[in-house]
């Protein structure tokens, strides 16, 4: 039997008796029944006010107490119907609302991974609040509609409309947050890009940080206005749909009421607000067009695909909440509505809103590896500008300076001393002998005597100077001497034959205190002290002959 059947009174039909009375083959007490003021409906229910059962086979009672009790019972609050056309359509939505969750979670795995060290101007979270959303409008829109099964089965309408229109109005909410993280976050991605380049290219204190600093303020308030107008409110109303009267004196007027109206609008001031986000990211982050003709076509041009398809989808959305807000019939929280007008306007928009974002999450790369990538190519150009050619990767490899993550300790060492002595293997077979013949080793742990007749590294003398650095300098080459006194050996050789080739060019020139400044200095000159008393007699330069310049060491 319909629930929109009239819910007409009938009178107890007659028994055995005049206390006695038959409802679906089964024998009950009149006075009893009249007692507890239990009525008798035209839909098969049998309620008093307080309780309500269903008379018709199979669910009718066995047997009536004198106390008032019912054995056997079923309450009007059941499923008993079967699944109808809101119901199957409802478990389709979900399993597709339910794929659609996996791919958002495996987009949150791709896209919420650092591969840079993360920065304070950008917040690892800012990247992943749309895929939270995407989440959450999967997780409500599942539950809405798992709910709405029992809508259709239940013989009389209770608490399963309520919550299949609660959280309705929840994934509402939820796919308008989706937009707009996905198109604030698209504007942060694009000030990155714009930066990485040259950190101080924009400014922090400008009307553009200003304006990206107050819009999600004013968008969430707009928000969470709207989820205050809906979800803080007695629902009960919204069950009252037993029979068309109580539809139109209880249910109708609850749901199209002021505060449902203002909810609606508040979702269109948010709508608005994502747009001019977007207008704000391409007029900053975009070339710019001159003229209001050409800032029409350039902001069409540059918006991306995605976000022209989820902001028309949005609009959409928006759309049937405000007209339910006005309408009933269409509504999700008319029990019996019209099935086409509900999952058309009211899940389809939140449906295809979730699958974009999921497949271009699959298609786009991790802004870390692109910007990764960027760096490349701009450092690829700098060095062509300046004609740099660097080395493949394969060089390292071929001319044996390749590290191998598997090598033991003994290998690290002897890599370690070829690099010391400058000579490199000519192969694998060369490694091999080199470790077999000559095995490398560090120096004993036990420490040395003082005085050792076997090291026969050049002795350095401690280092008596201010400066810090020399001194950690000295005192690296006196450790590196010990443990490796044949690499200090081929050290010392070579910086005797580097001064060796330094002297072919002739003598150093001689210092101050060795020549006399405008005469030659005498064998028989004794102390420093005669050549400046002779410095200042002028005969003396004047006699002499003028003096030859051989080199540039004479200078």
């Amino acid at each position: 039997m319909s629930l929109l059947d009239a819910r007409e009174l009938l009178a107890f039909p007659g028994g055995d008796n005049a206390t006695d009375t038959v409802i679906g083959n089964v024998h009950f007490n009149l006075t009893t029944l009249d007692f507890w003021n239990y009525t008798l409906y035209s839909n098969g229910s049998l309620s008093n006010g307080s309780w309500c059962l269903l008379t018709f086979a199979p669910y009718t009672p066995s047997y009536l107490l004198p106390n008032g009790t019912f054995l056997n019972v079923t309450w009007c609050w059941s499923p008993t119907e079967p699944i109808g056309v809101r119901a199957g359509l409802g478990i389709a939505y979900a399993v597709l609302f339910g794929i659609a969750l996996i791919l958002t979670c495996v987009s949150l795995n791709k896209h919420g991974k650092l591969h840079l060290p993360a920065e304070k101007r950008f917040f690892p979270i800012g990247r992943r609040w749309q895929w939270y959303w995407g989440a959450f409008v999967c997780a409500t829109a599942m539950i809405s509609l798992l709910v709405s099964v029992d809508v259709d089965r239940y013989f009389l309408p209770e608490l399963p409309i309520i919550l299949s229109s609660f959280f309705w109005y929840l994934m509402q909410i939820g796919a308008v947050a989706l937009v707009w993280e996905a198109v604030r976050h698209w504007g942060s991605w694009m000030e990155r890009q714009f930066i990485d380049p040259d950190p101080f290219s924009l400014r922090i204190d400008d009307r553009r940080s200003k304006v990206e600093l107050y819009l999600p303020l004013l968008f969430y308030l707009l928000l969470w206005l709207n989820f205050f107008m809906i979800v803080p409110r007695n629902w009960t109303a919204i069950q009252h749909q037993r029979y068309p009267q109580q539809t139109i004196d209880e249910a109708a007027p609850t749901a199209t009421d002021a505060r449902f109206k203002a909810a609606a609008f508040l979702l269109a001031g948010c709508w608005l607000v994502t747009a001019f986000s977007l207008r704000h990211s391409i007029k900053y982050y975009c070339p710019r067009n001159r003229g209001v003709f050409n800032r029409i076509i350039g902001f069409v041009r540059y918006t991306p695909l995605r976000f022209a398809l989820i902001l028309l989808l949005a609009a959409a959305l928006i759309g049937y909440q405000g007209l339910v807000a006005f309408y009933f019939d269409y509504s999700p929280l008319k029990v019996g509505g019209l099935d086409a007008a509900i999952y058309a306007g009211g899940y389809t928009p939140a449906l295809l809103i979730v699958w974009v974002q999921a497949l271009f999450g699959l298609l786009n790369p991790n802004e870390d590896l692109e910007l990764q990538r960027q760096r490349r190519v701009r450092n690829q150009a700098l060095n062509l500008e300046m004609g740099l050619v660097l080395k493949p990767s394969w060089w390292r490899r071929v001319n044996g300076e390749h590290m191998d993550p598997n090598e033991g300790v003994r290998e690290q060492l002897m890599r370690n001393v070829r690099e010391i002595h400058g000579t490199k293997p000519a192969g694998p077979a060369a490694v091999v002998s080199e470790g077999l013949d000559e095995p490398v080793e560090m120096t004993p742990v036990s420490p040395p005597p003082l005085v050792s007749p076997r090291i026969t590294s050049p002795p350095m003398e401690p280092y008596t100077g201010r400066s810090e650095r020399r001194r950690q300098e000295r005192t690296a080459e006196l450790a590196a001497g010990l443990l490796f006194p044949e690499a200090a050996q081929t050290a010392a050789a070579t910086a005797a034959r580097r001064r060796a080739e330094l002297m072919m060019d002739g003598p150093p020139p001689p210092s101050y205190t060795d020549t006399v400044r405008g005469t030659q200095a005498t064998p028989n000159a004794q102390a420093p002290n005669v050549a400046r008393s002779l410095s200042g007699q002028s005969s003396g330069s004047t006699n002499q002959p003028p003096q030859q310049i051989r080199s540039m060491l004479d200078v």
